[in-house]
């Protein structure tokens, strides 16, 4: 199925809606991008990782380089800006849903320097807001997991209880459903802060727990809290799907997928818009249709990836593509 994996693994080109433009920044100026990664490790294999790999490439690709700082907490995100600012910095890339407030609270402060926050939205003149449809995506690798599933049984580990991951499960929810209407999908949440995205071992007990009751498919929704769910997983000999970044590599021939979500087309996307002075505020929205989201398809779940799932999943991603199939988003 090469379409299916030209589409799926392919980088998005989308344009930001926004009504008014953001402060000028002439097309040959060399600027200083900056990047304030989210809580949790930077080299993740996810977030961060995603983050700091399309800044890097950037870097190489245009000879200018950029500045990063990498909070411990919220309460750090002022310092953080700040600090950049002062170094010169005139777009920076807010990396993390939590950081939503406080980038539309200080933002105006700083009415000449751009800010990209990915994953939430903060109003403001100079902010463009990069959402994604995680549910298309999810909804792929629910097909997949209900596929692969032996018990009847799929799990799902997620970080917290916020509407944002809620997307993740409901679509992943959805897609097994459309597998197999019999499936049951187990649920679990590792805690109730942004603490939970970095809490292994955590993520290792629940999914213990999910494999008692069955589960045989577990996705793993929660930052680096991943690692100890993947160790698990295989401690187990059941399977794991990643998100985000492609984590396939990291358990080959364990993890049958990871849900892909473009962090580094969409901080790429926008650096690009600022050299090219086409960066606007507003809203940014990231699917299937875009190529913002998908499954991973390599050497490493090759082996786990049979015909037919490959074709139910060509199927279902033509038809949301296409507005036939609509994927719930929990919302």
């Amino acid at each position: 199925m090469p379409t299916l994996r030209r589409h799926l693994l392919s980088a998005c080109a989308a344009a930001a809606i926004g009504a008014t433009a953001g402060p000028a920044l002439a097309q040959d100026a060399d600027f200083t991008p900056g990047v304030l990664y989210a809580l949790g490790e930077k080299f993740d294999r996810s977030f961060n990782e995603s983050a700091y790999n399309a800044l890097e490439a950037f870097e190489a690709e245009t000879g200018l380089g950029y500045l990063e700082f990498h909070p411990q907490a919220i309460g750090e995100f002022e310092q953080g800006v700040d600090a950049m600012v002062s170094r010169g910095a005139d777009h920076i890339i807010v990396v993390g849903f939590y950081y939503a407030q406080p980038l539309a609270t200080i933002a105006p402060d700083y009415p000449d320097v751009r800010f990209t926050l990915i994953d939430s939205v903060a109003e403001a003149d100079n902010v463009q807001s990069i959402l994604f449809r995680e549910h298309e995506g999810s909804f792929l690798t629910g097909i997949m997991a209900a596929m692969a599933s032996e018990t009847g049984t799929v799990g799902f580990v997620a970080a917290m209880d916020i509407p944002l991951l809620r997307k993740f499960i409901t679509g992943y929810q959805a897609g097994a459903r459309h597998a197999d209407p019999e499936i049951e999908t187990v649920v679990s949440f590792v805690g109730n802060t942004p603490a939970a995205f970095n809490d292994p071992s955590r993520g290792t007990e629940l999914t213990i727990s999910q494999i008692e009751r069955g589960a045989d498919v577990i996705f793993a929704g929660a930052g680096a809290t991943n690692f100890g769910i993947f160790q698990a997983a295989v401690d187990n000999g059941v399977l794991a799907i990643g998100v985000d970044s492609n984590q396939n590599h990291l358990h080959p021939g364990w993890i049958l997928t990871s849900m892909l979500k473009r962090v580094d087309v969409a901080v790429e996307t926008a650096l690009d818009a600022s050299l090219a002075d086409s960066w606007e505020p507003g809203i940014l929205m990231l699917g299937l249709a875009e190529d913002g989201v998908g499954v991973a398809l390599d050497e490493n779940n090759a082996e786990l990836v049979t015909d037919a799932m490959l074709a139910a999943v060509e199927s279902a991603r033509q038809a949301i593509i296409d507005g036939v199939l609509i994927v719930p988003d929990g919302q």
